[in-house]
């Protein structure tokens, strides 16, 4: 199709009467940090799934490293793929979710070393080499022998993230990787991320994050409603973007809170 690593044209999708995605295009290279910012319910997520192939798309087509993702095209006819298959095309994929999603019984080092083993069929000593080189690379390889509930949130999404790499995947997708972490825990899951994004890395994020965004990405694509209002360099997008629904939430996720200990009254006026 294209060079791209990723390519979405005229993507949509619908959820009963809700359209969850309306005409979203983007292309992502190899190598390339791209950042979806929007309100809640604008399809960030739902775009990410599609991509993932856990949500199937009812318009438009999604290419993955140059293959047609969940199709098949025969002669004129487009002949859906069997879950084998899109199970091999969603390998080449990593996710991280809102969730971390660990096994509860498995040690941080099994949750790493279960999926390389199981399905990329590693012999166990090197699959267990190489995820205790991926612990260390977030910071956690003294916590090989320690099961998730041992671990505070921003470990656990850590190991998560060893996880998914351990899987050797060209692309890393990330849903709101810290929406679920106390404050105080944010910054080591990003600072995994950053480090990830300057190894060259290929990575779509969907964040809240937006001083990691405008610093770590290549181009941030701003939603809403299911549309991509407008994409651009993070700097361009975040002091002076095109659009007034861009203006408009900006403002508003980076108004000052109001000061502390003041009357709500007083905040107010």
């Amino acid at each position: 199709m294209t060079g791209h690593l990723v390519s979405a044209v005229k993507v949509g999708k619908r959820y009963g009467t809700l359209q969850a995605l309306t005409d979203v295009s983007i292309d992502v290279s190899a190598g390339e940090v791209v950042c979806i910012i929007g309100p809640s319910g604008s399809g960030k997520t739902t775009f990410l799934r599609c991509i993932n192939q856990l949500e199937t798309i009812d318009a438009g087509a999604i290419w993955l490293d140059g293959e047609l993702t969940g199709y098949r095209r025969v002669g004129n006819a487009l002949r859906p793929l069997s879950e084998v298959e899109i199970a091999r095309q969603r390998r080449i994929t990593g996710m991280v979710f809102q969730r971390f999603n660990l096994f509860p019984h498995m040690t941080a080092l099994q949750n790493v070393t279960e999926g390389p083993v199981q399905v990329l069929k590693k012999r166990p000593d090197r699959a267990r080499e190489d995820a205790m080189a991926l612990l260390e690379r977030v910071g956690l390889a003294h916590k090989a022998d320690v099961y998730p509930a041992q671990l505070s949130g921003g470990q656990q999404q850590r190991i998560a993230i060893a996880r998914s790499l351990a899987m050797r995947p060209k692309l890393m997708l990330f849903d709101e990787p810290t929406s679920a972490l106390d404050p105080e825990l944010v910054g080591e899951v990003l600072n995994v991320m950053r480090d990830l994004a300057g190894s060259g890395m290929t990575m779509i994020v969907v964040t809240h994050e937006l001083a990691f965004a405008r610093d770590v990405s290549n181009r941030i694509i701003f939603m809403d409603e299911g549309r991509v209002v407008e994409s651009g360099p993070p700097e361009a997008l975040m002091t002076n973007p095109r659009e007034q629904r861009t203006r408009d939430f900006l403002r508003a996720v980076l108004a000052p809170a109001p000061t502390s200990g003041a009357p709500a009254g007083e905040a107010a006026r």
